[in-house]
């Protein structure tokens, strides 16, 4: 007889793998792609962090929504929103001729991400209690195996094919990831009267931000992935400014996101035994040690290297943030924590390139990769002011 799975394990099981295909579609068209093309079409290292950002602003504008719809009406019908645009965005970039172009498509993609980021996380966060952080970084491993095999696999297209062949590749990772969801299913959403009694969206957003936990947590990720989207960007091009071939640039991405499939879920779980400020605090530690020194690597090998450790403390203190906010989480308003969350990281992922692109205009890379090293320490000295109470 066949095997059954438990309803949550089934839910735990097709959203991984409707995750793993949507994010790997979503960074197959940025990593290493989105920099190179960008290039291609003559675009300024200014243009191309604003390029890279374009993607991250719909996080400012529609996570905190996202997330509090939801609450209300149920994650399954956002999610399946969210799989809409994953399916339709990747034949946009096959019509694109310029950097104007590029970045608006980049602007309608993101809207994918950041819905369906904050919804899956809520989803997860509400239903898996004891084993929270577990869940949710073995959620964002399986997630980050698609986002480590892109870099790879558009690293062999671009030299062998074309630009348009990574986004034809995107395109059917996103239809596969699009017609997996359409089976999602609403478990502890089967309840309308009562997620009718829920919060509004207003009073939502003011009780999560009367939280300083979350907020304090919240700016400790936006720190985080702000640095994150900065080395995404900006890797890329340093090692290409270093004459290493666009196959190997591919390697030197990967192995990031390879590394932080492994970590994360090993440093999930003992987040869940020793505490989540424990975990956090060491890996932004290493991870500004790893970006500090990346202005010393000047070949493929040490370029790997610190890359490999970067993704390991990326991993290390991604894996307890999320956490975090959901224990600090009250009344039920996973969705609207989530969504804080994810604006906020979005405004720091969206300032990085920015924000690097800039510096490296008129400073060049060493002031660049020192700046966001800088940014790692102070946010582990500002996870110091989390009130001890709610430090587990």
């Amino acid at each position: 007889m066949p095997v059954r799975m438990k309803p949550d394990a089934r839910f735990f099981v097709l959203i991984a793998f409707v995750g793993g295909f949507a994010i790997l579609s979503s960074t197959l068209s940025k990593t290493p792609v989105l920099p190179l093309f960008a290039e291609a079409l003559k675009a300024t290292p200014s243009e191309i962090g604003w390029i890279v950002m374009a993607s991250t602003l719909p996080g400012v504008l529609v996570s905190y929504p996202a997330g509090v719809l939801s609450d209300l009406l149920g994650k399954r019908r956002l999610l399946i929103a969210s799989l809409v645009v994953f399916a339709t965005a990747p034949f946009l970039y096959l019509l694109v001729a310029n950097a104007w172009q590029l970045m608006a498509v980049r602007f309608y993609h993101g809207f994918a991400t950041a819905i369906f980021g904050t919804v899956a996380s809520a989803a997860i966060a509400e239903r898996y209690v004891a084993d929270r952080a577990a869940r949710l970084s073995t959620y964002s491993s399986v997630t980050i195996v698609g986002r480590s095999i892109a870099p790879f696999l558009g690293g062999v297209l671009i030299s062998l094919a074309s630009f348009h062949a990574v986004y034809l590749a995107c395109a059917i990772s996103g239809v596969i990831a699009f017609a997996a969801g359409l089976l999602l299913r609403d478990g502890h959403d089967e309840h309308p009267h009562a997620r009718r009694a829920l919060p509004g969206f207003w009073s939502s957003l003011v009780a999560v931000l009367k939280e300083r936990g979350i907020l304090l947590v919240s700016l400790v990720e936006a720190a985080q992935y702000l640095v994150f989207g900065a080395i995404e960007a900006f890797l890329a091009l340093y090692a290409s400014s270093l004459d290493i071939p666009a196959w190997q640039i591919g390697i030197i991405l990967g192995v990031q996101l390879v590394s932080i499939v492994f970590a994360k879920p090993l440093m999930g779980r003992l987040s869940d035994r020793i505490g989540r400020t424990a975990v956090i605090v060491p890996g932004l530690l290493i991870g500004a040690a790893s970006v500090a020194l990346l202005i010393l690597a000047k070949d493929f090998v040490s370029l790997t290297l610190l890359s490999l450790v970067f993704g390991i403390g990326f991993a290390t203190v991604t894996s307890s943030t999320t956490a975090l906010v959901a224990d600090l989480t009250k009344d039920g308003r996973f969705g609207a924590s989530m969504g804080v969350l994810r604006t906020v990281m979005d405004v720091g992922q969206s300032i990085g390139p920015v924000l690097t692109g800039f510096v490296v205009g008129i400073a060049g890379y060493a002031s660049a990769f020192g700046i966001l090293a800088a940014i790692l320490v102070l946010a582990s000295l500002l996870l110091s002011a989390l009130p001890r109470h709610a430090a587990p």
